[in-house]
């Protein structure tokens, strides 16, 4: 029998004055309340209780260690209820990471409708256009595009399917001709995004066919943002991802081009630690977010009509 078990059996023996009645409250054999009552007697090596014909009393001795139990056992049972109360609250701080350009438009929205729900969560937003090490960083959530993590203990559930876009102002088409060749783009003026792996090539397909072109760089910036702005402002043409310039391409501000020819799909993940017991901080903010995607249904939203300018293009 356990310490805490005997000292628990002692304290309603000494409440009871009835081994039995004791046994009974906690659920316990007889054979094995005596027992246990023997053994804890044995190991302190003292007499706890006095045995009568119908009753037991604690000794002295015994007296001194029921207040002792007692408070013991109070404290061990306050101890499991705040750990049971906070498993069941959805506080603590929850560290959340993913590019700026999907910060600003798909998390940034959202935090005040999710602290509405969750006020006991403290959210910390960092905003980073490369990925960090989940566990090195202390992140909780991050948002990658990257189906694979160098660390197995990291499970990636997908959110979402984006794909990237061939974009530029009316103004820019106006001005310099839109291309309705795949050759042709080598024509024209990029603004570059510095983390593609081949800054200078482009790759299309489509029907199995990929066709690529070298392009000239007339911006390179960091950050989807900048290069959107520099887009909508006429500095030249970009690919960037439909999450990002959809409202654009919505609103006219921005135009599709080459819609004959595809461009890479852009898988949107939740990243975080496996764990058996998923901290409620954690839980909450993924159900929420994938509840809000699901409702919103971003890839009907993202694939029709208002993401792709109608019309098509000459054949290659």
């Amino acid at each position: 029998m356990d310490r805490l078990t005997a000292m628990a059996l002692f304290v309603q023996v000494v409440e009871k004055g009835s081994l039995s009645l004791a046994a009974e409250a906690l659920g316990l054999p007889l054979s094995t309340a005596s027992r246990g009552l023997a053994g804890l007697e044995s190991r302190l090596n003292a007499r706890l209780v006095k045995r009568l014909p119908r009753s037991m009393t604690p000794t002295e001795v015994g007296m001194g260690f029921y207040e002792r139990c007692k408070r013991v056992l109070m404290e061990a049972e306050a101890a499991e209820a705040a750990v049971h109360s906070a498993s069941k609250e959805v506080s603590g701080t929850l560290r959340i990471t993913s590019s700026l350009s999907f910060c600003l438009a798909h998390i940034s929205p959202l935090l005040s409708a999710f602290r509405a729900a969750y006020p006991k969560i403290h959210l910390e937003i960092v905003a980073a256009n490369r990925y960090y090490d989940i566990v090195d960083s202390g992140t909780d959530i991050a948002f990658r595009t990257r189906g694979y993590d160098t660390d197995a203990n990291i499970h990636l559930r997908l959110l979402a399917k984006a794909r990237f876009l061939l974009v530029a102002s009316p103004a820019y088409l106006a001005r310099h001709g839109e291309p309705t060749r795949v050759s042709e783009l080598a024509e024209h003026e990029v603004v570059a995004y510095s983390y593609t792996q081949d800054l200078d090539e482009v790759s299309f397909m489509r029907a199995g066919k990929t066709q690529r072109v070298r392009v000239k760089r007339s911006i390179e910036a960091n950050d989807a943002q900048i290069i959107r702005t520099a887009v909508i402002n006429g500095l030249g043409m970009a690919i960037q991802p439909n999450f990002v310039v959809h409202d654009d391409v919505a609103a006219g501000r921005l135009v599709t081009v080459l819609n004959d020819w595809q461009l890479p799909d852009i898988p949107i993940y939740l990243a975080y630690q496996k764990h058996r017991y998923l901290p409620n901080k954690t839980r909450a903010f993924i159900d929420f977010i994938v509840d809000h995607f699901q409702k919103t249904d971003y890839e009907t939203l993202w694939w029709g009509p208002a993401s792709a300018r109608a019309g098509s293009a000459a054949a290659e």
